[in-house]
């Protein structure tokens, strides 16, 4: 394995310097560098050419210039990048330093939300071919998958932000509009949790009662604009996901798996009131702290009750962890927003990835970068979702045909068994080559979503770069979305012999 990694890495630098030399001579050779200063009218014109040529090393031969780039990047392999400066004179190293740490900000979160939900919808629609459900989800999978980038942000923008802001500032849903979705929710609903058409008809009769009167209690609380949690409802949420999550995984009878998820629910409750004070205004550290405990301590509890059934104890329990984690933030951001709309009474905002001068504490920092975040995420996600459920759903059914699935149906196994322990692990090797190229394509991708968005990403910088003939900045890009691109093609390969085993030999 070693071996071959090597040999891929190898392989991948001659690509890499190949590409690299090519986009440099396309960029040279795409327009006048001085163009705009040449038609410039300035009493210093000359001056300002004369600058720009020092700043861009115009005085030297386009060989010259690229083998001086080279060097500069190849030292980023001992982490001392000189990347040249742009048309103005200012370090590439640092623009690309703020465009990729907000342009991954943004990616990474749209991936993993892309190929969580995805995934989920591929393996769901795959068990339930030809349903009503697998046919919607189809058909919205190719409607997301053909969205113009540039259009669904408009629509985003519009009514997300816009009209949301303006219906935040009095919070009101009609009876009628409540009982509409509340329709709309136990269709979904009963096609997602199938069964007979007796318990499918007693779903969508409960949730479309029960989603209007809650619609309707929501507003009688102001609940949308003074949100309130609690410990109650953290425990109550986090001991379904630890029910849902055995079921799932290995069945409720297994009390190996059972306890160790209903004790780690609560320590949630303990370590919510321990922590209480210090979550009033944390920082990014005591957050990634608290992380760590949240999937460590389950880890540890799973593993010495779980017995024979350790894994699975010990991956149960860190879910619920996570899940207690992630729902004690939520609380400190529910108390956090009331605060956070006195600052900003127009929270959604539709350009730039932070409000700039903004005051107040560490929870309203981070709801601001939130809420800068949501609707690019939104729609890169989508877009990705249905790569995720398409593929998903053509591998499990293409696993689903194996002899070896037939053979554990045939010795009495449970369909969750089946479905979780067979299929779905070797359905989601050829998923890994989605994940990895999309993620890549990504951070390259994102050009028309951060230039509708405004964000000052790499997707801006490699359009203002192209734009002025300004090579370094074109180049800065390439150097990230080139490398991350081959990186998570090898990182991939390494995946699949980490799912099947068979791939090492």
């Amino acid at each position: 394995m070693l071996k071959y990694i090597l040999k891929r890495l190898a392989s991948a630098l001659g690509v890499l310097l190949g590409a690299s030399l090519l986009l440099y001579i396309l960029v040279i050779n795409s327009g006048d560098p001085l163009g705009d200063l040449r038609e410039s009218n300035a009493d210093n014109r000359e001056f300002l050419m004369q600058q720009r040529i020092e700043y861009m090393e115009l005085d030297q031969p386009w060989y010259g210039r690229y083998l001086g780039w080279l060097a500069g990047a190849s030292r980023c392999l001992i982490g001392q990048c000189d990347l040249g400066r742009n048309i103005n004179g200012i370090e590439v190293s640092g623009l690309l330093s703020n465009a990729a740490s907000s342009t991954l900000r943004l990616v990474v979160l749209a991936t993993i939300i892309a190929a969580i939900v995805g995934i989920a919808i591929g393996v769901l629609t795959a068990v339930r071919q030809y349903s009503g459900l697998d046919y919607l989800v189809t058909f919205l999978t190719f409607l997301f998958f053909s969205l113009p980038v540039f259009w669904a942000a408009v629509l985003l923008k519009n009514y997300m932000a816009i009209e949301f802001n303006n219906w935040i500032a009095a919070p009101h849903i009609t009876l009628g509009t409540s009982i509409l979705i509340g329709i709309i929710a136990g269709v979904i609903l009963q096609m997602l949790l199938g069964g007979s058409l007796k318990r499918r008809g007693l779903t969508l009769v409960v949730t479309a009662v029960f989603v209007p009167l809650m619609l309707q209690y929501s507003l009688w609380l102001n609940f949308y604009r003074y949100p309130q949690m609690g410990p109650a409802v953290i425990v109550v949420l986090t001991g379904l996901v630890a029910l849902s999550a055995t079921a799932m995984s290995v069945g409720l009878k297994e009390r190996r798996v059972l306890y160790p998820a209903l004790i780690t629910t609560a320590l949630v409750l303990v370590i919510y009131y321990a922590s209480f004070n210090l979550l009033l205004e944390p920082n990014v550290w005591v957050l990634l702290l608290g992380l760590i405990l949240a999937l460590a301590l389950p880890a540890v509890i799973g593993r010495m009750m779980g017995g024979r059934l350790r894994k699975a104890a010990m991956s149960v329990s860190m879910l619920v962890g996570f899940t207690g984690a992630a729902l004690t933030v939520i609380d400190h951001l529910f108390r956090a927003w009331p605060g956070f709309m006195k600052i900003k009474s127009r929270p959604i905002s539709t350009i730039g990835s932070s409000t700039p001068n903004l005051e107040g504490g560490f929870w309203d920092h981070f709801l601001d970068n939130g809420t800068q975040l949501l609707l690019p995420t939104i729609l890169l996600a989508i877009i990705s979702l249905a790569s995720y459920s398409r593929y998903t759903r053509s591998s499990m059914l293409e696993v689903q045909q194996q002899d070896y699935i037939r053979t554990a149906r045939s010795k009495g196994l449970a369909e969750r068994t089946v479905i979780f322990r067979h299929a779905f692990r070797n359905a989601l090797i050829p998923i890994a080559t989605i994940a990895a190229f999309d993620f890549a394509g990504l951070i390259g991708g994102a050009v028309i979503t951060e230039t509708v968005f405004g964000w000052k990403g790499m997707g801006e910088m490699f359009t203002t770069g192209l734009r002025a003939v300004d090579p370094n900045p074109v180049m800065a890009f390439f150097l990230v979305t080139g490398t991350a691109a081959i990186l998570f093609n090898l990182l991939a390969d390494i995946v699949y012999a980490l799912l099947d085993p068979r791939i090492r030999v």
